[in-house]
C-alpha cells in the first residue's frame, strides 16, 4: 500500500478479494474437517479476526475524512500489512 495516497476504491476492491479467499478457505476447512488440523485452524481463526480489524480500520478511515484521514493512516496499514502476513502464513 503506498503511504502518499490511499485509494479507498483500492482498498475495498483488495479487502473484497481478501473477503472471498477467506471464505474460501474456511468453507475447505469445513469440508476437510478435522484432518486439517489444530494448527491451520488456529491460523484461520486469527486471518478472520485480522480481516476484520481490516475492515474495521478501513471503515473509520471512509468515515474519518480528510482531516483525520493522517492521523489514522498508519494503523490502516499496519492492519492491511498484518492480514498480507497472515495470508502469506496460510499459503504455507
Amino acid at each position: 500500500m503506498e503511504t502518499a495516497d490511499l485509494d479507498l476504491g483500492k482498498m475495498a476492491a483488495e479487502l473484497r478479494q481478501w473477503g472471498a479467499r477467506l471464505d474460501n478457505l474456511l468453507a475447505m476447512a469445513d469440508v476437510v474437517g478435522t484432518a486439517a488440523g489444530i494448527d491451520r485452524r488456529e491460523r484461520l481463526d486469527d486471518l478472520k479476526k485480522k480481516y476484520r480489524a481490516a475492515e474495521a480500520k478501513l471503515a473509520a478511515l471512509k468515515a474519518a475524512g480528510s482531516g483525520k484521514c493522517e492521523m489514522i493512516k498508519g494503523s490502516v496499514e499496519n492492519a492491511w500489512s498484518e492480514l498480507a502476513t497472515a495470508f502469506t502464513r496460510i499459503a504455507n
